[in-house]
């Protein structure tokens, strides 16, 4: 043992060394704990975007990987060195933002928070905060129908929403939200327009009345955060894919490219998924972004899935009747063509390698077989015989040009548009799926192809996840609720938020460890919620209006991946999109 410990202390030594220790205090001198503590390079990797400031098919490029820690108690954090200068910005709830430069073999900075301003300390406030005190003049259900239709894409009550609007402003704001795939009832317009235009003003004019934010919990000083960023300002990194050959396959929803990233090295090389020659912008859903300066959807690529058979990926593209493949070792795209079915969605595989996905707008459950390269498809039922007459009139809708297509004039009830959304294989093989509009939950037995239909007794129901008992977990839109699902007892229980308004977009379960996880897009976090415990654990973002809409959790090591998908990207702090990496505590 005494022989050992010259090179023990030799190795103790060499870690210190290539750290850097981040003192943080007040302008007192006293210690700042669960200051965010952020370091990016301050030389950006050469990058070749020649492709429209995109990086070409097949070329490999470095991203400015960012990494962030929390100081302790003592207001410490300590970042491992690097090669070259960086830059560090410190940030923590009622101060200023500092940034320093750390120099390649830098032992130690300090660095001095000034206290922010009253006016300052609310206009740093995330969005949900200010979402809360809006009431719609008491109309509650008022209030539930704008977040459903208005809050999938980007934060509600962020600066670039509480601008001072016309109430004629607003409602030509409405029509344009509309036409790219928001369901805002038509006889709501006029109110919600109203409220919006009195209510921010208030706020704008009395910011006092907003709560503050919850505060950063000490267990942050023990995670690490790291950040990848693709894209830009005008991108929407959708869904992406941990896969088990570690890299993670990211899309871009309005650029169809698929974006291959290496977490070890930061190496990213992105590929263009593929469409017919005579496919238009925006595909069987018509260019509904015209407004926009680039825009290269032809496919829409949505969601991911991996074969645990050969480990190819299948996507969903939104705007076509298909299912694309894409075989990572070969990079080659395959277009499975489909003659019925409307908007691909979310998609799973199951263990025997048949994909399914739900299709958003039919109102279906597609299966596709991969030895026969069939699909099969299951038809939900309709809530109405107006609802039935709807969907049944789509096949004659979609073969209108997109420029004279009539559009259904939407209700709160959301007819002709159920819209079955999340989807998930439980360990026993049966599929789950929730649907949107509906407020129900669909189930279907692989074995005897047997549709059975369940009430949800809350709002919005939109992505869910089996755990490794067989229980769903759900997120209610509307309601900010972690909903269980027990399908032995037909049980559910509920979950509140431990957020402020929070209105949650999506959820994953790491089954080995029991922890869930919820995206919430409206406070900058990521919720986790320990299933044994009942124990809710808020991880804040580090940037600003980072909009979460999908999570992969690591087998391995328990940590999670999101990707910033703001839309447009450009509100998000700094413009700039990312992939994003938490590592939690160690247990």
């Amino acid at each position: 043992m005494i022989r050992n410990l010259p090179a023990l202390s030799m190795l103790l030594f060499a870690a210190i060394s290539h750290a850097t220790d981040i003192q943080v205090t007040d302008a007192q001198g006293n210690p700042v704990s669960t200051a965010m503590v952020t370091a990016s390079p301050l030389q950006l990797p050469p990058a070749d975007l020649s492709d429209d400031g995109y990086p070409p098919h097949g070329v490999t490029n470095t991203a400015a990987v960012t990494l962030t820690r929390f100081t302790d108690v003592d207001g410490r954090a300590s970042l491992p060195d690097a090669e070259d200068d960086r830059q560090v910005r410190v940030r923590a709830q009622g101060y200023v933002d500092a940034t320093v430069t750390a120099e390649p073999g830098a032992a130690s900075l300090s660095v001095s928070l000034q206290t922010m301003t009253p006016e300052q300390y609310i206009a740093s406030f995330p969005s949900n905060v200010w979402l809360s005190q809006l009431s719609f003049g008491g109309d509650a259900e008022l209030k539930k129908t704008f977040q459903l239709n208005c809050a999938f894409c980007h934060q509600q009550a962020s600066p670039f929403m509480r601008n001072e609007r016309t109430v004629e402003q607003w409602l030509a704001v409405f029509e344009r939200m509309n036409s790219y795939g928001a369901r805002l009832p038509t006889e709501d317009h006029r109110a919600i327009a109203e409220h919006l235009q009195r209510e921010l003003r208030a706020l704008r004019e009395q910011p006092e009345t907003v709560p503050e934010p919850r505060a950063w919990d000490e267990f942050l000083a023990g995670v690490s955060m790291t950040e990848w960023p693709i894209g830009d300002g005008f991108s929407q990194m959708h869904d992406f894919l941990l896969h088990p050959n570690g890299m993670v396959y990211v899309g871009d929803n309005l650029f169809d490219r698929l974006y291959e990233v290496d977490p070890d090295s930061g190496e990213y090389t992105v590929y263009k998924v593929p469409h017919r020659a005579d496919d238009d912008i925006g595909g069987i859903l018509g260019n509904r972004f015209t407004v926009f300066p680039k825009m290269y959807n032809y496919m829409g690529v949505h969601s991911f899935a991996v074969s645990p058979r050969d480990g190819n990926i299948f996507i969903t593209p939104s705007m076509q009747q298909a299912l694309l493949e894409f075989n990572p070792r070969t990079k080659a795209f395959t277009i499975h063509e489909m003659e019925r079915g409307y908007y691909p969605h979310t998609i799973r595989i199951d263990a025997q390698d048949r994909v399914w996905f739900t299709l958003a707008l039919s109102s279906q459950v597609a299966r596709f077989d991969r030895d026969s390269a069939e699909f099969t498809l299951y038809d939900l039922p309709a809530r109405s015989i107006k609802e039935w007459l709807v969907l049944k009139s789509l096949p004659l809708l979609f073969s209108l040009d997109p420029e004279v297509r009539p559009q259904p004039d939407p209700d709160r009830e959301g007819t002709g548009l159920p819209m079955p959304y999340g989807i998930d294989v439980a360990p026993d093989g049966r599929i789950w799926v929730a649907r949107l509009y509906a407020n129900d939950l669909a189930v279907i037995d692989p074995a005897t192809d047997e549709v059975t239909m369940i009430e949800f007794p809350y709002a919005g129901p939109r992505r869910l996840r089996a755990d490794a008992q067989g229980n769903l977990w759900i997120v209610a839109f509307q309601d900010s609720l972690l909903v269980k699902y027990e399908p032995e007892s037909g049980r559910f229980s509920e979950y509140p938020l431990p957020v402020r308004n929070e209105i949650p977009y999506a959820l994953n379960v790491d089954r080995e460890r029991g922890v869930v996880w919820v995206n919430g897009n409206q406070s900058d976090t990521l919720l986790s919620f320990d299933i044994a415990t009942e124990a809710w654990h808020v991880y804040p973002m580090p940037r600003q209006r980072f909009f979460t809409r999908d999570v992969e959790v690591s087998e391995k090591d328990g940590a999670v991946y999101t990707s910033n998908s703001h839309f447009p990207s450009w509100q998000t702090e700094g413009g700039q999109p990312t992939l994003l990496r938490i590592t939690p505590p160690s247990p």
